[in-house]
C-alpha cells in the first residue's frame, strides 16, 4: 500500500511537495493503516479517535497535506481564493473569486474548472477533485493534473481513500435530486 500512497500522493501535490515529505507521509499512513492501535501508541501526539468518519491512514494523508495541496473551504469563493494563492503572484486567473460569490454551486464549479482547464497546457491543465471525507469545511479538494485524473482516481480506489471529479460529482449529485 505504500507506494500507492506514494504514487498518490505525488500526482495529487503536482509538484508542490519534496520527493522526501511525499515519501514521509506515505510511510505514516501506510504504517497507520496497517495496525492504527500500534501506530497512535507509538505517535501519542497524533489527535485521532474512532468517532472520526475515516480511517486512521486516511487522516494521516489528509491531515498531513499542506495548504497549497488541499484546499478547504465552506465556499466556492473561499475554496477559488485558496487556489489562486497556491499558484502564487506569477500565475494570473482571468476568474476572479469575488466573480463567485452569488453564483449557485454548479456554475462556479465550472467556472473554476473552466479556469483550471485552461492553465498548465502540457498536462492539459488541471482538475479539481474532491478528496477524502470534508470534517470541518463544506469543500475538500485537490488539483490534478488532466493528465493524471484516471491513475488519481484508481489509486484512490486502491488505498480507499474518496476521490471524485468536483463538477462532475455535484452534476450527478443534483441530477439525483
Amino acid at each position: 500500500m505504500k507506494a500507492q500512497l506514494d504514487e498518490l500522493i505525488s500526482k495529487i501535490s503536482s509538484g508542490c511537495m519534496q520527493a522526501d515529505d511525499v515519501t514521509r507521509i506515505a510511510d505514516e499512513a501506510a504504517q497507520a493503516y496497517a495496525d492504527p492501535h500500534a501506530f497512535l501508541a507509538a505517535n501519542p501526539d497524533i489527535n485521532y479517535d474512532d468517532s472520526f468518519p475515516i480511517p486512521l491512514g486516511e487522516w494521516m494523508v489528509v491531515g498531513s497535506l499542506p495548504e497549497t495541496v488541499l484546499f478547504q473551504a465552506d465556499s466556492y469563493e473561499a475554496l477559488f481564493q485558496q487556489i489562486v494563492e497556491s499558484f502564487g503572484p506569477e500565475v494570473s486567473f482571468v476568474l476572479k473569486p469575488k466573480q463567485l460569490a452569488k453564483v449557485e454551486p454548479l456554475k462556479a464549479l465550472n467556472r473554476i474548472q473552466v479556469q483550471l482547464a485552461s492553465l498548465s497546457p502540457e498536462t492539459k491543465g488541471y482538475v479539481l477533485l474532491d478528496f477524502s471525507e470534508p470534517l470541518d469545511d463544506a469543500l475538500q479538494a485537490v488539483l490534478v493534473y488532466s493528465s493524471d485524473v484516471q491513475r488519481v482516481m484508481a489509486l484512490a480506489v486502491e488505498v480507499g481513500i474518496y476521490a471524485a471529479p468536483a463538477y462532475d460529482a455535484l452534476k450527478a449529485a443534483l441530477a439525483d435530486e
